[in-house]
This record gives structure tokens, sequence and C-alpha cells, in this order.
């Protein structure tokens, strides 16, 4: 299942849910896509900033990812 796919059905439980319930099989489908998601999402966050350098004011370049590997990542 691709990321539109995983949209799309998060949002078909969310509207289920608001107008008649889910039940406890589609309320653990929805917090796993949910859970997925956002774990895609956090991914593709990390994937740019680690690509992100900045201009320090004395003119060096600091890249933002190489930095931030000696830092544990949650």
């Amino acid at each position: 299942m691709n990321i539109e796919e995983k949209i799309r059905r998060i949002n078909e439980l969310y509207h289920k849910s608001q107008a008649e319930g889910l039940s406890g099989e589609e309320k653990e489908e929805q917090a796993q896509l949910r859970a997925e998601y956002i774990a895609n999402v956090r991914a593709n966050l990390r994937g740019q900033l680690d690509n992100i350098s900045i201009q320090e004011a004395d003119g060096s370049i600091t890249n933002l990812g190489e930095r931030a590997k000696g830092r544990s990542r949650k």
C-alpha cells in the first residue's frame, strides 16, 4: 500500500468514526496506518534536514546532517 492509499484509508476510517463509529479491528487498523504515516513523515523530514548546510558567521559551511550524527535520534 503506497502513501496515497494509506492517506485515503486513514481519511475513510476517520469519516466512518465520525458518522457511525469503528469496530475494534478498524480502530487497530486506523492506529497502525497513522503510526506508519507519521514514521514516513519523520523519515522524509530527517532526510531533508540531513541535507541542509548552513554558512556560519566566519564563512565556514556546516552540514547539519553530519553535525547531528553524534547525537542520538529519537
